[in-house]
């Protein structure tokens, strides 16, 4: 039996919108993760503009890794993440997405090697410029419209009781990339997915 390892990840996106009017809402979780994650990978990272996006390049464990905010409105992301992995000679599978998710509640994350795009826009963009959907993906749960409608349900911030929630939410899901960057995504898909944090603590 051939053992066949799994693609390291060398270009991690978090999903967003640009301009101050999006700022600290719910659907611009990703673009957090990955301002959050630069900050805590060790070494110096190079900034730079290209293909309507800003990213980030540096080293980890031995090899180039970028970190991406497409600067195109979130259903045109796909066009700046196929722009950087052309360039970068990057492979799907080599990707990872960092969003959020209406079908989560908040408290819950989900890595996953492959995977639709469940409506989310960005994500559908990003399939479509890339042709497949072999990218790996961190979704993060930011709880479901209720009676209001979901376009203002993703759009709004999160409330004062939700907010201890999502910086919990936030550091946990930092350590997932950091684990999935140099351990795999398989290894962090078993150590992360069955966690639920809450105000007080989180447990599997």
């Amino acid at each position: 039996m051939v053992f066949v390892s799994e693609n390291r990840i060398k270009l991690v996106v978090g999903l967003g919108n640009p301009g101050d009017e999006y700022e600290d809402t719910r659907h611009n979780v990703g673009f957090d993760i990955v301002e959050r994650l630069q900050e805590l990978l060790p070494g110096a990272f190079t900034r730079q503009h290209g293909g309507n996006s800003i990213f980030l390049q540096g080293r980890f464990k031995g090899g180039n890794i970028y970190i991406q905010k497409p600067m195109t409105y979130m259903n045109l992301s796909g066009k700046a993440v196929a722009w950087l992995a052309k360039k970068k000679d990057i492979l799907p599978q080599e990707i990872m997405l960092v969003y959020d998710d209406v079908d989560l509640p908040l408290g819950r994350l989900r890595l996953r090697k492959i995977g639709g795009s469940a409506g989310h826009r960005g994500v559908e963009s990003v399939i479509n410029e890339l042709g497949c959907n072999s990218f790996s993906r961190l979704r993060i749960g930011i709880g479901s419209s209720g009676e209001n409608g979901q376009i203002e349900h993703v759009l709004s911030g999160f409330s004062p009781d939700e907010h201890e929630i999502w910086t919990k939410v936030r550091t946990i899901a930092v350590d997932a990339v950091v684990m999935a960057l140099s351990r795999g995504v398989a290894q962090a898909m078993n150590e992360f997915n069955g966690m639920f944090i809450t105000d007080d603590e989180h447990s599997e």
